[in-house]
């Protein structure tokens, strides 16, 4: 049994190296240095404390563990952290990704480092909470807060739009929020308390179910974000430096994912069952749209964007298909994309360091510079379409399972999905990699580097590993995910009965 508050260190020990980034002195040069060797260190240990978790985590067991609980605010509202099989996953993406963020801004942030890598930081601490937290005040706090660094992270170091971009990605996000914070403030009315827990087991009236439901997901998804309040993501992804990009894609996107899983589902089990249909509607325009808009963008990271739009509209289908296939693979769905969106991205920043654009006309023929960049950026394209043996085809092909069960309109459209997603990515991949080496600008690339071979190829080991063995993630979140789904019937199957008995 864990005598020391190990979930509190794990969120907390990223906000210390901020600190210490902070006190850190010296000549300029130096200070950047000292800056990026801090920030590395301290994403490293933090990594090497969540191991910890998952070493100790008890897969069999349902409910939260690691809890910890502390009075803080004097009307109920708690210092109340812990996790489960659905949460500790993300949590364990969070401080994996961190790492190799701080190493691929080694290079390509030059101005105000300190800051930077204090924005990561802070930004690291927020998002472990947010999946950690297990109190609403609690959790809106760390929610929200990711919004600041992020938008610092866009608005300082991004690109020649970059306040347009940090606005709009602020304004969308908050505007969801006030919501949800209505819907907190509600939910403390009707319970008493705003512990997680407590309320997951407290009934909620039908009525306030239904306006509560919608103003989680007014939050939830502009977060993740669906169709049509997308629009922000494409333009925060372009103009967001390369590290910005792979925490907005790897991790950011997946609050809306688990705040329907942490909330939606259990929270409000008759309200999900009603407004499925709409879920569904929506989770297909999304899959099949943004991958007709991706297919005619001329900007490689716009293009990954819409993917990712497309990527969560599988989640969002799997979570409220309301089976054991559908939410296991909506969970799956988000920590293998975080996996290979956060390095499609990142290969994106691997030839804009060196050519210093990103549009696709600006390239071709790289694999006869650049054979290793080629092969690397192949596996991570063929698990974005979803390729048998990549970990993005277990994710696809478990939600579609698990939607077909309940909806097989909603499942044969998304199948298109996967169709149109070999396009887009294909064709990418051969005006970047493939055809003649005409333009001279490309004549001097050089191949990927040590560093960027150090964060790259554990990336592709985890990609082929999870889509070949995926038994680690899926039986980390069986026990929560079963727990979580019986719960959803059996509220839902209560209601029918007593509605046939009327």
């Amino acid at each position: 049994m864990t005598t020391w508050p190990i979930l509190s260190v794990t969120t907390f020990l990223p906000l210390v190296g901020a600190l210490i980034v902070y006190l850190s002195r010296g000549d300029d040069e130096a200070a950047k240095r000292n800056s990026r060797w801090i920030a590395l260190w301290t994403t490293l240990i933090t990594f090497a404390v969540s191991v910890i978790l998952v070493m100790r985590f008890d897969p069999g067991n349902p409910d939260f563990q690691f809890v910890e609980k502390a009075n803080w605010l004097a009307t109920g509202i708690t210092y109340h952290m812990g996790v489960d099989g659905i949460s500790l996953p993300l949590v364990i993406l969070t401080t994996a990704v961190m790492p190799f963020c701080i190493a691929a801004s080694w290079k390509a942030i030059t101005s105000r480092v300190r800051e930077y890598m204090m924005a990561f930081l802070i930004l690291e601490t927020l998002m472990i909470g947010t999946f950690s937290a297990l109190d609403l005040v609690l959790f809106y706090l760390f929610f929200e807060g990711g919004l600041i660094p992020m938008f610092l992270i866009i608005g300082v170091w991004g690109g020649p739009r970059r306040v347009y971009a940090s606005f709009k990605f602020f304004l969308y996000t908050l505007l969801g929020s006030v919501l949800m914070l209505l819907a907190i403030m509600a939910l403390y009315w009707n319970g008493g308390t705003t512990d997680i827990p407590t309320l997951m087991h407290t009934a909620v009236p039908r009525n306030l179910q239904t306006w509560a439901w919608l103003a989680f997901f007014a939050s939830f998804a502009v977060k993740m974000p669906m169709w049509p309040v997308h629009t922000w993501l494409p333009d925060a992804h372009v103009e967001a430096p390369t590290a910005g990009s792979v925490v907005l894609a790897a991790i950011l996107l997946k609050m809306g994912g688990y705040g329907f899983l942490r909330f939606s589902l259990p929270m409000f089990p008759l309200a999900s069952h009603d407004f499925a249909p709409l879920i569904f509607t929506l989770s297909a325009i999304a899959i099949i749209y943004t991958s007709l808009v991706a297919l005619m963008q001329e900007d490689m990271k716009k293009l990954i964007a819409y993917s990712s739009v497309a990527h969560m509209g599988f989640v969002t289908m799997g979570i409220f298909a309301g089976t054991m296939q559908g939410v296991a693979g909506g969970v799956f769905q988000m920590i293998s994309h975080g996996i290979v969106s956060g390095a499609l991205f990142l290969c994106v920043g691997v030839v804009y360091d060196r050519l210093h654009t990103r549009e696709i006309a600006a390239y071709g023929g790289l694999v006869n510079r650049m054979p290793l960049y080629a092969l690397t950026f192949m596996v991570f394209t063929m698990a974005n379409v979803g390729l048998p043996g990549t970990s993005g085809f277990v994710g696809e092909f478990m939600t579609l399972l698990g939607t077909f069960k309940v909806s097989i309109p909603t499942a044969f459209f998304a199948s298109f999905g996967v169709i149109l997603s070999a396009c887009y990515a294909l064709w990418l991949y051969r005006k970047v990699v493939f055809g003649a080496l005409v333009k001279p600008s490309l004549a001097s690339m050089k191949d990927l580097t040590l560093r960027e071979c150090v964060i790259l190829f554990p990336m592709i080991a985890l990609t082929i590993l999870f889509g070949v063995y995926p038994k680690p993630v899926l039986d980390m979140s069986a026990a929560s995910v079963q727990q979580l789904v019986n719960n959803y019937n059996t509220a839902v199957t209560a209601v029918k009965a007593a509605a046939l008995l009327q």
